[in-house]
């Protein structure tokens, strides 16, 4: 569905966003251009952003792209007219310091820095300022900085130079926006630029063979590098990329993710079979980077339900969404941003050391994006992939549907929609049943029980709609317990339906038991749970009730 098309209207995911919403809305334009307008000669009022953003930090100027796609992305979801003002207003901005300097980077030595990653920002934010914010500067600028940066960029695409250590670049996630801006300006040169910058030989091709390719990798640029893949999929159509998707799709579920959805302990994916994410439990603290992995992998799970058709890809873009993203720490107001979740005994939420991270710019694209989750069209009508409370609106032919969604979701199993309509019509209505389900889903229509049709992990229900109709589903939930990885069968962690549960304020030492038969649900309290004993009671929430307090995310089987 389009951003305009779906509106949140309630429950955590909503808090989260209208959180994101006015905290990315109140930085200061002139701040966020100051680099830019330094650079050009221009005057540049306004305080130093400081950390990697200035003009000696880490990647000057890095994320303004981005800071421009998500506020372009929630103004047209929400209408908020502010949002696409201030987009524009950034866009006019750096077009002033460009057309001074015919320089689109804002740091001094643009080639030794990540000339392909910061121009991948520019060109998304230029993409969503046009389309969603109706920018006409951005569009005329997308051809103009591309060319800008061609002496910066290399001819041919490559894979990363170092894991973690510079020199490098990652020319690999810039296919899936120059593809796009090529379409949106006729563009060829950013076309077969795109076609040459996928990374083919070393990612690509053994991934669509079946080889497991990801162990040593940095893992975001390389997940986020499987957009492009979903990219070049669309345009190429070449089904080399999708087998390529389907396939480290697989890989990152079964070989390499904590029951959160996150992995790569220190920003690598790890050689399965080694015990090596139950190692990282005791040897880091930096276990998934969490704004930028969760940005990836929600990505890489909208490309493949639309790709495929199935169900299954919704449960892991659910579980990283509700355990990773919603759960990271709120940023402040002067550059303080999450970076990574921990998952060690007796962690807490932290911010990233220095001011303005990377994840700074895709928190904001990612929580805009919450919009995209949870409804897809079908040939045949609509599939709900995510339980929210939101509204979503779309034509059906030539009849006007808004469909209604109200749940408590996902401390709650159950969700009531409501279809509203001028005529009656038929179409499809499809819910994804996940994985993880303790019982049979149930279904009613207008208050009868139903049997749905069950295609490709959706309940179907196909009939004639009429207005006022109403579907009832619950998805029965139940604790239980998923295992660090192969070698540690009794290191666990504790899940209720998507959710994973944490110890709150943990008395005991790192991966202590937990008696799970004694585990009942908290009285009065909703969505805490409760282990008693004749000594201590000992709490577990949801990871993303967790703000300032102690948790530990995996036990040892009680």
């Amino acid at each position: 569905m389009d951003y305009a098309q779906v509106r949140l209207t309630g429950g955590p995911l909503k808090e989260h966003y209208d959180r994101i919403h006015a905290s990315y809305l109140a930085l200061d334009n002139d701040r966020l251009l100051k680099v830019y307008r330094q650079r050009a000669g221009l005057p540049a009022p306004g305080a130093d952003m400081g950390g990697w953003y200035d003009a000696d930090g880490f990647v000057p100027g890095h994320s303004l792209g981005q800071y421009i796609s998500g506020l372009a992305r929630i103004g047209a979801s929400t209408g908020d007219t502010s949002c696409q003002a201030k987009a524009g207003e950034l866009v006019e901005g750096f077009a002033a310091a460009f057309d001074r300097t015919k320089n689109v980077y804002a740091g001094p030595n643009a080639e030794q820095l990540w000339p392909c990653y910061i121009l991948d920002k520019h060109i998304a934010g230029l993409i969503d300022a046009s389309a969603l914010s109706r920018v006409t500067l951005a569009h005329d600028l997308l051809p103009r900085v591309y060319r800008a940066a061609i002496p910066y960029i290399p001819e041919q695409g490559r894979d990363r130079i170092g894991k973690k250590d510079p020199p490098y670049d990652e020319t690999y996630v810039l296919p899936e926006n120059l593809f796009t801006a090529a379409a949106m300006t006729s563009d060829a040169a950013m076309r077969e630029r795109a076609i040459r910058y996928l990374l083919d030989r070393d990612f690509f091709d053994p991934l669509a063979r079946g080889e497991d390719v990801l162990p040593g990798r940095h893992a975001y640029s390389h997940a986020i590098a499987l957009s492009s893949a979903g990219k070049a999929h669309l345009v190429l159509r070449d089904q080399k990329y999708l087998l390529a998707m389907q396939h480290a799709s697989t890989l990152l579920a079964q070989t390499q993710q904590f029951a959160t959805g996150g992995w790569g302990p220190n920003e690598q994916f790890i050689e399965p079979h080694k015990g090596q994410l139950y190692a990282s439990l005791q040897t880091t603290q930096d276990h998934f980077e969490t704004p930028c992995g969760s940005y990836a992998a929600t990505k890489l799970a909208r490309y493949l339900i639309c790709a495929t058709g199935e169900a299954r890809y919704g449960d892991g873009l659910e579980r990283v969404l509700f355990n990773a993203l919603l759960a990271a720490k709120d940023p402040d107001s002067d550059g303080d941003y999450p970076y990574y979740s921990t998952y060690s005994a007796a962690a807490r939420k932290v911010y990233y050391p220095k001011k303005w991270p990377c994840c700074s710019g895709t928190l904001v694209q990612g929580v805009a994006d919450y919009v995209k989750n949870i409804y897809f069209r079908a040939d045949d009508g609509i599939r709900v992939n995510l339980y929210a409370p939101s509204i979503v609106r779309w034509m059906h032919g030539s009849t006007a549907i808004t469909l209604t969604q109200e749940t408590g979701y996902p401390v709650d199993s159950r969700a009531l929609l409501r279809v509203k309509m001028n005529l009656p019509t038929q179409f499809s209505l499809g819910l994804r049943l996940p994985a993880w389900l303790a019982a049979p889903a149930t279904l009613r229509v207008n208050g009868v029980a139903v049997h749905a049709t069950e295609q490709q992990g959706w309940a179907i229900l196909h009939r004639v709609w009429r207005d006022g109709d109403t579907v009832e589903l619950d998805l029965p939930q139940s604790l239980y317990t998923e295992v660090i990885d192969d070698l540690h069968p009794d290191t666990v962690a504790v899940l209720r339906g998507p959710l994973v549960y944490v110890e709150l304020n943990p008395r005991t030492g790192p991966l202590s038991l937990l008696p799970l038969d004694r585990i009942q649900t908290m009285p009065g309290a909703t969505g805490l749970l409760v282990a008693s004993s004749a000594a201590t009671n000992r709490v577990l929430a949801p990871l993303y009730f967790v703000r300032q307090e102690c948790y530990t995310t995996y036990f040892q089987r009680g």
